[in-house]
């Protein structure tokens, strides 16, 4: 979804705590409390932000509408 690439360091804490560098929190507009997916992939760990619905407003409005059939047996 994101293509930014910032390279940066963080260091594991005694309580398996990992800080999110300033410039990331930034780009990524992470807020203190906002919860974060996390991945294992190829020995890689990745956090991606589930977005609010604050974020999703609009994230489709270019897209077609889904056309549906209601079945005729349901009320």
């Amino acid at each position: 979804m994101y293509q930014i690439y910032i390279m940066d360091t963080s260091i594991l804490s005694s309580k398996y705590q990992v800080l999110i560098p300033k410039e990331i929190r930034r780009k990524l507009d992470l807020k203190p409390g906002q919860c974060l997916q996390l991945e294992v992939r190829g020995g890689h760990i990745e956090m991606e932000p589930i977005l609010t619905g604050e974020k999703l407003v609009g994230f489709l409005k270019n897209t077609e509408p889904l056309s549906f059939e209601r079945e005729t047996d349901r009320i």
